[in-house]
């Protein structure tokens, strides 16, 4: 566990490095504050915040011993999180330099170090959130497991996660979909069947999406499989 919480440090110090290089980025340059990466930096830190509500929500329940309020705190919990969980992997999408303007005297050096440093924190902000969840999906299902890691159906989830972020980062960038968006069901369905009744559409979403899981699938084996063996 003293592991997890090293980890943790890491990725929150990450945060606010990517953080501090965006709001300097106006002051030292002499131009405006990208504020949508901003709020990218925020949405991309929800899920964390949404999980630890939801922890202690779980625990509550636990010690009220009541069935239901458990399960409607995990399944509640649990769709608010993987709703809010690829605007993590997302900043991945801003490697396109988009936020570059042709009038500003910001050198390139420091867009680099800018992006890169956000969009890895988007990265390990999706898999220590994916860590977490495997971990606790292991307590409450294999409790006395002296190996629980080796349990297959933990990284089954762990997969079909990855892949439904991945699809959740498809519709962001392309669909300009959000989160809250299926708060309206009618237009989302509208919006995903005029898309995905063009061919064209259904193959480049099977590519982004393969090729986007597959890398966060190693990055998770690379970054999270050393602190999975500890456990």
């Amino acid at each position: 566990m003293t592991s997890v919480v090293v980890l943790a440090s890491g990725v929150l110090l990450l945060n606010l490095y990517a953080l501090a290089l965006v709001l300097l980025r106006g002051p030292a340059f002499h131009t405006r504050v990208y504020r949508p990466m901003v709020l990218n930096i925020g949405l991309s830190v929800a899920p964390a915040l949404v999980l630890a509500a939801t922890t202690g929500l779980l625990l509550v329940a636990v010690l009220l011993e009541s069935t239901l309020a458990v399960w409607l705190v995990i399944i509640s919990g649990g769709v608010a999180w993987l709703l809010l969980l690829p605007n993590s992997a997302y900043l991945i999408t801003e490697l396109n330099f988009s936020h570059r303007r042709p009038d500003e005297a910001v050198p390139l050096w420091y867009d680099i170090v800018l992006v890169l440093s956000l969009a890895v924190s988007g990265v390990m902000n999706t898999l220590l959130n994916v860590l977490l969840v495997q971990t606790m999906y292991l307590a409450i299902a294999y409790p006395n497991d002296s190996a629980p890691m080796t349990r297959i159906d933990s990284w089954v989830l762990v997969a079909a996660v990855l892949l439904l972020v991945t699809f959740g980062m498809y519709l962001g960038r392309y669909l300009r979909f959000n989160s809250w968006d299926v708060t309206h069901p009618g237009s989302f369905v509208r919006k995903l069947t005029d898309h995905f009744g063009n061919r064209a559409s259904r193959r480049e979403a099977a590519g982004f999406c393969a090729t986007h899981t597959v890398l966060l699938a190693v990055l998770y084996l690379l970054v999270v499989g050393p602190e999975v063996a500890l456990f």
